[in-house]
């Protein structure tokens, strides 16, 4: 009987968990709790680009053609604005966790200083993204998209890119836009683009050092570039669509899936960044006013902490994904 009693002493102490489980508190059991949640529809969403980028590996943009700008400069140069962005979000995660040390050893002035750098780089992050989207939104260079639903670029004899705003030549051709009072009814036209295919035509045929870039990436690992009679052949009887930049129809860097995977998955964890800098601004006030001094504990800021480093490493596979494979 003794012994019976014994053993379920020892099970309850075992098994029951009490008011800290795993030794870890309630909220931050819940923050973990989400984080993994979290984590698994981020692994679906790479998940879903990763088979996407594989059934259309011969066509998908080359990110080192694609990323290629920094603010304020102008130049080719592919990646490192983007890894910039890295640094200083991985850099953010390190003060965040000398904020959660400098909470354990209660010293607040540090804390204080630390949620502030913390705060500064996500800033900085949240902002080199939106510039990012709004270069990849209006677009560089310009293309022709074909019937097909292809892209076709334009580069000198030299392999460098070439603007279509720099070749087009006036059609003399009047463009109408259609409206609602002529044409289909109940039917509008969205903006016309700067150039008809026509005009990208006779700039072609006009400059004999100008050739037709495909997005079907060859055996190199290049797009293929056609021959002088094959480019002409192509904007001549292919050509649909003067393209200038990306949105969710079709984009001037290859096929529309890399827009849409780009547009959702980044702005997903740019959301994400975001709401750890709105969350960390009023944990950062708090502190300022001494309530985690009060209470003798800096559990939030861990459980911020925890949020924080969890984007981090997310966008470290985003980047992965997108920048690097």
């Amino acid at each position: 009987m003794d012994t019976t009693v014994a053993n379920t002493g020892t099970e309850g102490k075992t098994w029951g968990g009490g008011n800290q489980p795993l030794k870890s508190s309630y909220g931050k059991m819940m923050m973990w709790f989400f984080i993994v949640s979290d984590a698994l529809t981020f692994s679906g969403f790479l998940a879903a680009y990763g088979f996407s980028r594989f059934k259309f590996i011969g066509s998908w943009p080359i990110a080192d053609e694609v990323f290629t700008h920094i603010p304020f400069f102008h130049g080719n140069y592919p990646m490192i604005y983007v890894a910039f962005m890295t640094f200083v979000l991985i850099m953010s995660s390190v003060t965040m966790v000398l904020a959660v040390d400098a909470g354990h050893h209660m010293k607040k002035n540090k804390v204080i200083w630390y949620m502030f750098l913390t705060i500064i780089g996500g800033l900085i992050f949240v902002g080199s993204q939106a510039w990012e989207w709004g270069t990849f939104i209006k677009g560089d260079y310009g293309a022709v998209q074909t019937k097909g639903g292809n892209i076709l670029q334009f580069v000198d004899v030299n392999g460098d890119r070439v603007a279509v705003r720099d070749i087009a030549i006036d059609a003399h051709g009047e463009r109408v836009q259609h409206d609602r009072k002529s044409g289909l009814w109940f039917v509008s036209e969205g903006a016309l683009p700067a150039y008809t295919v026509n005009e990208v035509y006779n700039g072609l045929e006009a400059n004999s050092n100008v050739l037709v870039r495909t997005q079907t990436i060859n055996a190199e690992g290049e797009k293929t570039v056609l021959s002088r009679e094959e480019s002409l052949s192509q904007i001549k009887n292919n050509g649909k669509l003067v393209v200038e930049g990306a949105n969710l129809h079709v984009n001037e860097y290859g096929t529309s899936l890399f827009a849409d995977f780009f547009f959702f998955i980044t702005g997903f964890h740019g959301f994400h960044v975001f709401s750890g800098v709105v969350i960390n601004i009023i944990v950062f006030f708090n502190v300022i006013l001494g309530t985690y001094e009060r209470r003798g504990s800096y559990e939030m800021v861990e459980k911020v902490g925890l949020y924080w480093h969890f984007v981090d490493l997310v966008w470290v596979f985003v980047f992965t994904f997108f920048y690097l494979v």
